[in-house]
């Protein structure tokens, strides 16, 4: 069976090894039986990001409407019982008989797979989404849905079960406008969880109004309102400014380098459109986000390549023709493309009419001749803002200049903990403080990265030796988002996680990539305190490994670990909580009819204040224990925030905390 979804999906059911194994052993999933039967083939999984993959969806329908020159209104509601209602203002889904099958239009888009206007190249010259089985999984996944067409005067209607239609599509009434609802249900049967995320729907909302200017997007929260009745989160998207805005939110709490406003360079070449916004800031760091059809391509491909290789030719044959810009005593100075992407925030977008996508995750274009597309655009565009602004070019060729001679600094900081670390199997070279595992297989081998030497004590003495590692960490490590990058491989406490671990960087022509195969270990702990300055340790963490090590995160190797927040205790009897509902359940329940105040309660602010025992049967004992896998749901807002926590820039910080201090808890 290849990887390809098809309407008819053949599986084994039993053991074919089996002697009795024949005909009546194959099952055929017809129509949508084969999304719910292996519904993470369609959607990626059943957690928190498949559920808001259903979202992602309908929603990429209506901007393809959008992109096709139909649409510019769009509204997502997330209703009380956690339904979604995605509402737009385009031609309205065909409605009316079908002639390839017999059945009416609309009911085909919402029930069979690969089935939509997105194969008429007439219809849509490029689109997002699943190509045609996005809106029939979200049916197949939901327990309800329902679609109202507007659509030449009249209104349609149809209600599903499970993707399975409850009557005929009909006419409900009359319309003086066209356009799409749907409205669906997660199935409680499917996902792990069904609360959508308020940050996480509005996050790709926001990147969809940047990446289509024009186009205004409402998100209306029902789930909590004020007094007055009125949802309490309500956000309106809108861009004028497009990719130039998007740099300019993703670079907020960065300041531009010389007061630079965002380059803008649109195009096309060879059929391929393509949109890129790029601005120079004053930090180290390189943040570009790419999109294709609106889609973000986490992993990059051709269309990044493509912008990297003339930025790359276009700085250098600049410095040719002005070497007067290089002071004398830097002449000697080697420069790699990496140097001049060094303080660089861009977006590259564009639009491919058939996108072949690579990688594990499928994040990663693939299609050569947007390679040429791309750097062709940028060259000659950027090239002509150099020549037309040469007092900014001069500022950026400084800051390139000085990216330079960094990483010849870093260099040789990193060349240094690769001399130190010596043989890893055999286990010389490594952190004096980490306490490792007897199993030497990184896919059962765990490391947990413990806040100071009191809980990595009990730490050591709680773990089971076998497959559980810990490594104590010093006080607060270094802000990577602030610092040079010599100065984070000379930094102690990195160099010891850099150690334990066993990776390595390496170049891939002009990119500088983390090496995974002699990773020790699968699973990266973080187990901080539960107080402030745990939190803080925490972020300062997973700064290093997002700008750092994103690989790790992006392999699905890096957890946090959740510790209990209370212990309940009356006489012999004790349970751990790590919620306040928990917690109240609990003094309830041990109290019984007796008195509350005879039920004791413990908050532990940290780790060091349970016993090894406690530390094993609450927080590492893999049959008990609460894990949260670190994911990167959104590249560009998780890099919005770190800059913006972790930064120099203070305003930014004040209102990102007064906009979410009712979720903070305080310690007492």
């Amino acid at each position: 069976m290849t990887n390809e979804v098809v309407d008819a999906d053949i599986q084994e059911v039993v053991d074919p090894s089996r002697a009795n194994y024949g005909s009546d052993n194959i099952q055929v999933l017809e129509g949508l039986e084969a999304v719910r039967k292996r519904p993470s083939m369609y959607i990626g999984d059943v957690g928190v990001k498949g559920l808001h993959h259903l979202i992602w969806e309908v929603v990429d329908n209506s901007i393809d409407e959008a992109m096709a020159g139909y649409c510019d209104t769009i509204s997502v509601t997330i209703n009380p019982d956690n339904s979604i209602t995605v509402r737009d203002n385009g031609r309205g889904i065909p409605v009316g008989l079908n002639k390839q099958t017999g059945r009416d239009s609309l009911e085909v888009v919402m029930t069979v797979l690969h089935a939509g206007g997105k194969f008429d190249k007439d219809t849509y010259k490029v689109s997002g989404g699943l190509h045609g089985v996005g809106v029939s999984c979200v049916n197949a996944l939901s327990t309800m849905l329902r679609v109202e067409v507007h659509r030449d005067g009249k209104a349609y209607e149809q209600e599903y079960h499970i993707g399975q239609p409850q009557y005929n599509v009909r006419q409900i009434g009359t319309a003086d406008d066209t356009g799409t609802t749907v409205h669906f249900k997660p199935d409680e049967t499917i996902f792990a969880e069904t609360v959508y995320r308020y940050d996480t729907v509005a996050g790709r909302l926001r990147e969809l109004a940047y990446l289509n200017k024009g186009i205004r997007i409402q998100l209306t929260d029902l789930r909590e309102l004020d007094e007055q009745g009125n949802p309490i989160n309500t956000t309106a998207f809108h861009s004028e400014g497009g990719l130039s805005e998007f740099v300019k939110y993703l670079d907020e709490s960065r300041p531009a380098l010389d007061g630079m406003e965002p380059i803008y360079m649109e195009s096309e070449k060879g059929s391929t459109p393509a949109q890129v916004a790029m601005v120079y800031n004053m930090e180290a760091g390189e943040n570009v986000q790419s999109y294709v059809n609106n889609i973000n391509t986490h992993e990059g491909g051709t269309h990044v390549q493509g912008f990297r290789s003339a930025i790359t030719r276009v700085f250098g044959k600049y410095l040719e023709r002005n070497p007067g810009l290089i002071p004398k005593n830097a002449t000697k100075v080697k420069f790699e493309g990496g140097d001049f992407r060094k303080g660089l925030t861009a977006v590259v977008s564009v639009k491919v009419a058939e996108p072949q996508f690579e990688g594990q995750t499928k994040g990663k274009l693939g299609n050569q001749e947007v390679v040429s597309a791309v750097s062709q655009i940028v060259g000659e565009m950027l090239e002509r803002w150099l020549d037309e602004n040469p007092k900014k070019a001069q500022a950026i060729v400084r800051k390139v200049l000085i990216s330079a001679q960094a990483r010849i600094a870093a260099d040789l900081a990193y060349s240094r903990i690769m001399t130190d670390r010596k043989d890893f199997m055999g286990g010389a070279g490594l952190p004096g403080k980490l306490a490792d595992c007897s199993d030497t297989d990184p896919r059962v081998c765990e490391l947990y990265l413990v806040e100071g030497d009191s809980a990595g004590g009990s730490a050591k003495q709680g773990r089971n030796r076998a497959f559980q590692a810990i490594l104590p960490l010093r006080g607060k490590i270094l802000n990577v988002e602030k610092a040079l990058e010599h100065k984070i491989y000379e930094n102690e406490e990195i160099k010891n996680i850099w150690t334990a671990l066993g990776v390595r960087l390496e170049k891939l022509g002009d990119e500088t990539v983390m090496n995974l195969e002699k990773l020790r270990y699968h699973k990266i702990i973080i187990m901080t305190d539960a107080d402030v300055d745990g939190s803080h340790i925490r972020t300062l963490l997973l700064t290093l490994f997002f700008r750092n090590m994103r690989a790790l995160i992006e392999n699905g190797y890096l957890y946090i670990a959740q510790p209990p927040f209370y212990l309940v205790k009356k006489g012999k009897e004790e349970r751990y909580c790590w919620t306040e509902a928990q917690r109240e359940i609990a003094v309830r329940e041990l109290a019984g009819s007796g008195r509350e105040e005879n039920v004791h309660i413990q908050r532990y602010k940290g780790l060091g204040e349970m016993n090894a025992e406690q530390l094993w049967e609450t927080t590492m004992d893999p049959n008990r224990r609460s894990l949260k896998q670190v994911t990167i749901e959104s590249a560009a807002d998780a890099d919005h925030v770190f800059s913006m926590l972790m930064g120099d820039e203070v305003p930014p910080r004040r209102d990102f905390i007064e906009r979410n201090a009712k979720y903070a808890k305080v310690d007492v």
